[in-house]
């Protein structure tokens, strides 16, 4: 009677209130739910990071930006080229953690120069945010790639570049609210600040709740490859041994370099000398929200079922390089618009040497100026979008990917790097917006042999030699 009892209540219960309802959220050790977790985390600390780039941080004088971001790049590209070998030893969670660090400090370093005019103190909190970036980064590269089933990695991709920039969207509508009555370029208010300077600490503190790769089971059953080398000698041999077994991976690196390069202009020249402090707000807030429109739909294509990956690698280049030198191309007669004003220029004179368009003044051709800078979003979205899926065609090992996102990381951020040494250099517009054409282009054209010839429709078999190999060479 009692070991029959559990039952008749149980029973009892469904009879009353019906059956009982099984959660439709995904397991917290599933891919898809790590990779939300490591897009919020981003939403949170790196996206109201772009945001500081769109506004330009409310500096009329950019050379502080651009002093604190060539800075930021310098140490970013040095320490990012390594950082998978600190990912691999100390694993993807304290990497992450420790990268949402300095995310805050760099906020607080511009909360600081408004009061204080240390610039002293923003130059040291970009080459802090570069080490700690670095880190974040490539932890975010290796969940993004080495987590999801090889059918499902360009929809992943896509939603982690959705919900990373939702974080710029929402960020977007906080200075436009606070600064919407006001026509003239002006500083950003101390408000901003410390609402970003929050928002980064808590994206530090939840990236402690990340869950190592071997724990996650995927929705068929199968794991992560698991990491068989962490003594920091091995990682640093294979830091090297990756170049040498797969050095297609070298032909990626001007793709790599373009996709930081061209955020300088598009950001710090194109939306900072066309329009007036509150329209930047509003432009970009779309401008964000069609990079998430470009990473949803261009993932979603990357992984259609009945074509093969190699057709969608090619298929993919060429909607890429069409995008390209259409955006590009079409943003020429604007370019021509724009000039550096000298620098120390007041706010009074500002405008009597760009546009500095107003929301309202349709009449000088608001519009057309407006989709353009959508468009470079657009552009951009699928440009990283791209860089990651083809990343994850390569391999399915954590601890390769996790060298190829540093790669990536690394070299994107000596683009970033060289631009805003330039920008700081104060030199003319137009130097920055054939450049960053040209290294497009360039980049797209390096990237055809791998596309061509290095993608393959699944990893999964050389990937099973090599872990025999491995399990041989242990036993001998």
């Amino acid at each position: 009677m009692n070991e029959s009892q559990p039952g008749v209540e149980a029973d009892s219960v469904e009879q009353h209130f019906g059956p009982r309802r099984k959660s439709k959220l995904p397991p917290w050790r599933s891919p898809i739910s790590q990779i939300i977790l490591v897009g919020f985390v981003c939403f949170l600390c790196p996206g109201k990071l772009k945001l500081f780039s769109g506004q330009r941080a409310g500096q009329l004088d950019s050379t502080v930006a651009s002093r604190a971001n060539t800075a930021l790049y310098s140490t970013f590209s040095i320490v990012g080229f390594c950082a998978g070998t600190f990912l691999n030893y100390f694993g993807a969670r304290a990497t992450l953690a420790i990268g949402g660090f300095g995310y805050c400090i760099y906020s607080a370093s511009f909360y600081s120069y408004n009061h204080t005019k240390n610039q002293g103190f923003v130059t040291f909190s970009g080459a802090l945010l570069g080490v700690c970036a670095a880190f974040l980064w490539c932890a975010q590269g290796t969940v993004m790639m080495a987590y999801p089933s090889e059918n499902k990695k360009g929809r992943y991709i896509g939603i982690f570049w959705a919900i990373f920039n939702l974080g710029a969207v929402i960020g977007s509508c906080i200075p436009m609210a606070n600064q919407w009555h006001t026509q003239k370029t002006v500083n950003v208010n101390d408000g901003t600040y410390i609402g970003f300077m929050v928002l980064m600490a808590f994206g530090g503190i939840l990236a402690w709740f990340l869950v190592p790769p071997e724990k996650i089971v995927r929705k068929d059953g199968s794991r992560v490859q698991q990491i068989r080398h962490p003594s920091a000698i091995s990682e640093l041999k294979g830091l090297y041994q990756t170049l040498i077994l797969d050095p297609w991976i070298i032909l990626l690196f001007p793709f790599f370099f373009a996709s930081n390069y061209f955020y300088t202009y598009q950001l710090s020249s194109y939306n900072l000398y066309m329009f007036n402090t509150r329209t930047r707000s509003f432009t970009g807030l779309f401008y964000w929200l069609s990079q998430i429109l470009g990473s949803l739909s261009f993932g979603w294509f990357l992984d259609i079922s009945f074509l093969t990956r190699r057709s969608r690698a090619i298929l993919g280049w060429l909607f890429l390089f069409l995008i390209v030198n259409s955006v590009w191309g079409g943003g020429l007669s604007a370019e021509l618009l724009l000039h550096r004003p000298p620098s120390g220029t007041s706010e009074q004179n500002f405008a009597k040497f760009n546009p500095v368009i107003d929301i309202y003044e349709t009449e000088r051709g608001f519009v057309g100026y407006f989709w353009l800078f959508v468009f470079y979003g657009f552009m951009d979205a699928c440009w990283q979008t791209y860089a990651y899926w083809l990343m994850g065609a390569m391999s399915n090992d954590p601890r390769r990917l996790a060298y190829f996102a540093g790669f990536y990381k690394g070299i994107q951020s000596a683009g970033g790097a060289v631009a805003w040494g330039i920008d700081m250099g104060k030199i003319e517009i137009r130097g920055l917006y054939i450049s960053s054409w040209a290294l497009c282009g360039a980049g797209l054209l390096c990237a055809v042999p791998v596309v061509w010839k290095r993608v393959r429709d699944t990893e999964m078999e050389e990937e099973e030699k090599e872990e025999q190999g491995e399990l041989a060479e242990v036993k001998a």
